[in-house]
């Protein structure tokens, strides 16, 4: 085990870049000081932008060859460290910008430069996205993968670069979104099991949207060791071990990559007129009415006995049918009390064949549909299927898990398919518990035009609620719906989390946060919400970014290949 230390500065960059050198020159001496090897700096480091139109954008950018990058390549060359920098860098010709992130190594070369593939909304009407192939750079400190800001908020460009072999992610955002430091950051590294070096831009002259700060340095397993704060100028550093980084073990969950399906993931790759959600693309149709769906979230599982908890889901059926249901949801494997169906599979299979039949006649008497989660024998083995029923009892479509975790693997047979439903109710992706770990899981379903995402789930962890399947939602844009087990581990509630619909001049919170809807943990209720599927039908994230339409599907080949093979 080698460790090194590694910093993360956090500041605001006014509008002159010689001033804005100094700034990051006396950052970067700070956390050498302080024996950093590595220092990360904020987005756009070189000036604020307050630019009118692209123009004015190249007149004020940066060329890797000018004074600014100069400076910082002094620097580093003097006190021997490694900067990772965001530049605004003019292009080929103008008035092509690109918002750059430069490494710099400790002979004051550079190393790489990555050009900023996802923007931040107003950012594509002054900046033009990077399209070139990933790259992970090989230095004395471990192999590093370069993103800046929105390359975070959604999955593909971290899912990509740590496939390629990253160990320590260098992020410089320019965020004033409270999701960065709650969210984007610490799942990036807990997804992908590795390294993540976050350093935001903080304060700032606006009152009403100041920028976040929240400056971060996170373990592979998601652990802050470092927290700059939201409110002040100032450097943070911790001590890490980039080799540990190859460990892509999940405790209780499963080899993060291992378990990965690329022969599921095809949706990813396709162009970006070539999948279902191209038509779901941009705001909801002017005229696309509202679609309301009413969905029951039963919060019941194993208690006591198996013929006393499926007497209470059956009370539950009954209920949601009375409130006007259209669709209920019973948590994964609810019948069964831990470990029960792994010490006897054959006995699970047996006994969810009944449930599934008295389920089936209670949907038809309730007169709604109800997506159920049980054990299915089939020729392959044994596989945790959801069932999905229609209000006449009739199944209409399953989902069998495709992505098992250790404890599966001791009983349970992996799927085939990621199919989504399309029902008279709606179009139904479906995920089971530990999935949600999975970024290409729900972004395959919303590419193939998932307007709501079914979820039964045993939540192991806070993370798991709070910050998985929170981004699952914000980056793709869809429904989801996480019905949880009683005798969860994490001790938590079940979860909805609302698509929401972009509407101009929403506060920041409230544009990139989902709204979301919880019950009581360990208590069995049931929480009846109306989901307009008209919200999933509308992908915009701001006035110009949708997380599905800009996207780079012809550079993620690594994301569709097996590696292992």
């Amino acid at each position: 085990m080698t460790k090194i230390r590694v910093a993360a500065a956090q500041f605001f960059s006014g509008t002159d870049p010689v001033e804005n050198l100094a700034l990051c020159d006396a950052h970067v001496r700070r956390a050498a000081a302080a024996g950093a090897r590595l220092v990360v700096l904020p987005e756009n480091s070189n000036r604020v932008r307050d630019y009118a139109d692209r123009a004015e954008c190249w007149t004020h950018s940066e060329e890797l060859s000018g004074p600014f990058v100069t400076g910082l390549r002094a620097t580093a060359a003097e006190l021997g460290v490694h900067i990772a920098v965001g530049v605004d860098l003019r292009g080929a010709e103008e008035p092509v910008v690109h918002i750059a992130s430069v490494l710099i190594g400790p002979d004051g070369d550079v190393v790489g430069v990555h050009n900023k593939h996802v923007l931040w909304d107003y950012e594509y009407t002054l900046f033009e996205p990077g399209d070139e192939p990933y790259r992970v750079f090989d230095t004395e400190l471990g192999r590093i993968g370069l993103l800046l800001c929105a390359d975070g908020i959604v999955p593909d460009t971290p899912r990509a670069l740590a496939l390629l072999g990253a160990e320590i992610l260098c992020n410089s955002l320019n965020s004033r979104g409270p999701d960065e430091f709650r969210v984007h950051v610490p799942l990036r590294a807990m997804e992908n099991r590795v390294w993540h070096v976050a350093a935001n831009t903080v304060g700032g002259p606006e009152h009403e949207w100041p920028w976040m700060g929240g400056s971060q340095i996170v373990a592979p397993d998601g652990t802050r060791l470092a927290d700059a704060g939201e409110t002040e100028p100032g450097v943070v550093t911790a001590d890490i071990d980039p080799g540990a980084a190859r460990d892509k073990r999940m405790p209780g969950v499963a080899d993060v990559f291992a378990w990965r399906r690329p022969d599921l993931y095809g949706a990813l790759a396709r162009p970006l007129d070539e999948v279902p959600a191209a038509a779901m693309y941009g705001p909801a149709p002017a005229g696309m009415p509202p679609r309301p769906l009413p969905v029951a979230v039963m919060q019941v599982s194993f208690f006591r006995n198996t013929e006393w908890t499926v007497r209470r889901a059956l009370g539950q059926i009954a209920h949601a049918g009375r409130s006007g249901a259209r669709l209920g949801v019973l948590p994964e494997l609810f019948c069964f009390e831990p470990g029960e169906v792994a010490a006897d599979p054959a006995r699970a299979a047996s006994v969810s064949r009944n449930v599934l039949a008295r389920i089936a006649d209670a949907c038809a008497e309730a007169k709604t549909w109800v997506a159920v989660d049980l054990v299915e024998e089939s020729g392959d083995g044994y596989h945790s299927t959801v069932h999905l029923l229609d209000d006449t009892g009739a199944t209409v479509h399953r989902y069998r898990k495709t992505h098992l975790t250790d404890g599966d693997r001791a009983w349970a047979s992996p799927g085939a398919s990621l199919a989504v439903a399309d029902t008279p109710i709606g179009r139904l992706g479906f995920m089971i518990g530990d999935e949600v770990w999975v970024p290409e899981v729900s972004r395959a379903l919303a590419l193939d035009g998932a307007e709501l995402i079914v979820h039964p789930t045993t939540w192991r962890t806070p993370d798991a609620m709070h910050v998985a399947a929170t981004e699952r939602t914000e980056e793709n844009r869809v429904h989801l719906v996480s019905v949880n087990r009683l005798d969860d581990p994490a001790g938590l509630g079940s979860q909805v989390l609302r698509a929401d619909d972009f509407v101009p001049g929403q506060p920041i919170a409230v544009m990139r946060y989902p709204t979301g809807y919880w019950t009581r943990p360990g208590f069995e209720e049931q929480l009846l919400l109306e989901l307009d599927l008209r919200e999933s039908n509308d992908k915009m994230m701001g006035h110009h970014l949708d997380p599905l339409a800009k996207r780079h599907p012809h550079l993620y080949g690594a994301i569709v290949e097996d590696a292992t093979g």
